[in-house]
């Protein structure tokens, strides 16, 4: 008998269940297909059987686009009397319904109630936070922590998801509290600095996030997380001098032995901060002069200065002489071995560009390339270094050779990619565009965006200027003019810049000429001059692609070498106002800033 029965009641249950299996696929399907009025009474019943958040969320939508309130209060009251542990969700959802419904104050006192009716579950506080931020219902959201933490007994629980809500509620110092205690306690500084990225988008809390750095670091001067993030922040600010400041602090407490100030003085080298990243390699060798890091820093400090000398214009022929004497020095201390090479290679190119000395410099890469030829990458930077000197004495065709063994050696590596867009340039300056292009369009879809973009600016440049011209003259000279900019002849490329502007004024490529010009006039510290080119293409060819670059460009010459404040300060603000989709646009209004005298820490 008993049997019996059993088996009858695991077929009543299964039909049941099927039931409200039947009932849920129902409700959805007049759900999706937007007939509330008949998936109303399927949601019902199938909620009658099993609980459900996704199926409760559906329903009570539907009550409020058909306006049924008194049903949907029936329904939530009925099952708030069966005392099961859904009990928080039934109050939310009902409260969602008066929302709905434009009751606001009941809505209010639901929410509540479903705090209230909180347990032990941790997975429903949170849960339940992220319903309340969907709903942007900050202050119940935050309710919802503080009882957290208050039945848990620890007020380290939900930190994140607190510093989410305090964002919510626009309490920027809430929020980084937060962050910062949650980051002290489980030491990792990465996912404090991925969601910082989101939350910091104002100047005013960036600033702010620093002086609560700065505070806790006196605060708990042992605490080197503090320090850290303030090094990974001032980094993002890209102020090289107070990062090193904090590093340099935390090399002699955790004895690092300088290798992170050689990480961050890479990250002032690429950012072009010469002066900072001299200092930092000056600081290595001379606290470090017989560790790992010693011949390393010294040529990194010699290369350091080489990048200002050679981005300071006008190029002082005696800092170049200076350079040339320091690592003759030190091949002279270390020897010419593979911790060198890229000093003799540095060294090389000085004579070539500098020194015009071609010969001297294809002396300096053939012994480089002998004694580092079981470093293949290496002895290929030295064969495209050996292509440009080729260049600079007009013999294309060996220049190429080179470009084209790198190519082969190195294909489908950042270097092939790059040798393959310096054969490009190499049939630009000939004038043979059409094989240029072909090459160029290839690169356009190169891994690297630096080498993409350089390849598809050089390919739109043949495009929109050779149309028009079916000779290709105006084109040709342009690009003759450039290949006597690549060999360092100012003096004939502006003779040259100054015809071409004459004879093609209402030519595409005016503009570009214009362009070219002032770029060079600023190598050549003319700065006056510089200032009159872009002012024309700022005048008559505004709409154009260079139109912002050059007024950009305009305004900085303004406020850094003719020390003309205002007239800087009208022109960032007229970038601004004419092209605010410019990449230029944020520090246009910092310079802007700056030179009006606002504190920007």
């Amino acid at each position: 008998m008993r049997p019996f029965l059993l088996s009858i009641f695991l077929l009543i249950a299964g039909t049941c269940a099927l039931k409200a299996q039947s009932d849920r696929e129902l409700a959805n399907e007049y759900y999706t297909a937007n007939e509330c009025a008949k998936a109303i009474n399927h949601y019902e019943k199938a909620l009658q059987e099993t609980f459900d958040k996704a199926l409760v969320r559906n329903y009570v939508q539907c009550l409020i686009k058909e306006k049924k309130w008194n049903e949907g209060e029936n329904f939530f009251k009925k099952q708030l009397k069966k005392n099961d542990p859904n009990q928080t969700w039934y109050y939310f959802f009902w409260g969602q319904l008066e929302k709905g419904r434009q009751n606001n104050t009941e809505a209010q006192k639901k929410y509540e109630a479903a705090i209230q009716a909180l347990a032990l579950r941790m997975d429903f506080y949170t849960q339940l936070i992220e319903e309340f931020r969907r709903q942007q219902e900050p202050t119940l959201a935050k309710k919802v922590v503080q009882k957290a933490r208050e039945v848990a007994k620890n007020d380290n629980i939900l930190r994140l998801e607190m510093a989410g809500i305090n964002r919510d509620l626009q309490d920027p110092e809430a929020m980084i509290a937060e962050l910062l205690d949650y980051g002290a306690m489980v030491r990792n500084s990465e996912v404090v600095q991925t969601m910082l990225q989101d939350f910091l988008k104002e100047d005013k809390e960036k600033d702010l996030f620093e002086k609560v750095l700065y505070e806790n670091i006196q605060k708990r001067p042992n605490e080197a997380f503090f320090n850290e993030l303030l090094i990974w922040h001032l980094v993002q600010k890209q102020d090289f001098y107070k990062a090193f400041i904090q590093e340099r602090s935390l090399d002699k407490r955790l004895k690092n032995n300088g290798a992170r100030i050689v990480e961050l003085a890479k990250l002032a080298l690429q950012n072009k901060d010469y002066t900072n990243a001299i200092a930092m390699y000056e600081y290595l060798l001379k606290e470090y002069p017989n560790g790992q890091l010693y011949s390393f820093a010294r040529r990194m400090a010699i290369f350091s200065r080489e990048e200002q000398v050679k981005n300071t214009f006008p190029v002082k022929a005696a800092e170049v002489e200076k350079l040339i004497a320091d690592y003759e020095k030190l091949l002279d201390e270390i020897g010419v071995n593979a911790r060198t090479l890229e000093a003799l290679r540095n060294m090389a190119m000085l004579h070539a560009f500098y020194r015009d000395d071609h010969e001297k410099a294809i002396e300096l890469l053939t012994t480089a390339i002998e004694v580092g030829k079981a470093d293949i990458p290496f002895t290929d930077k030295c064969k495209l270094d050996l292509g440009d000197i080729y260049v600079l004495e007009n013999d294309p065709w060996e220049a190429s050779l080179l470009y084209s063994q790198v190519e082969k050696s190195q294909k489908d590596a950042l270097m092939g990619y790059e040798a393959k867009l310096r054969n490009a340039k190499l049939h630009y300056y000939k004038g043979d565009f059409e094989l240029s292009k072909s090459i160029l369009d290839i690169l356009k879809k190169a891994t690297s965006r630096e080498i993409a973009n350089d390849a598809n600016a050089l390919s739109l440049l043949i495009l929109d200027n050779t149309g028009l011209d079916s000779s290709e003259t105006a084109m040709q000279e342009y690009a003759a003019v450039e290949l006597l900019l690549f060999q360092q002849k100012y003096v004939a490329a502006m003779d040259t810049l100054q015809q071409l502007y004459v004879r093609y004024k209402d030519h595409s490529l005016a503009d570009e000429i214009l362009w070219l010009t002032a770029q060079t006039y600023m190598k050549l510290d003319s700065n006056q001059q510089a200032a009159e080119s872009l002012q024309l293409i700022v005048t008559h060819f505004y709409y154009d692609i260079l139109g912002d670059n050059a007024l950009y460009t305009l305004a900085s010459l303004y406020a850094d070498k003719l020390k003309k404040k205002e007239e800087a300060m009208q022109l960032f603000q007229d970038l601004i106002e004419k092209y605010p989709g410019s990449i230029y646009v944020a520090e246009a209004r910092k310079r802007f800033r700056q030179l009006r005298g606002d504190t920007i820490n």
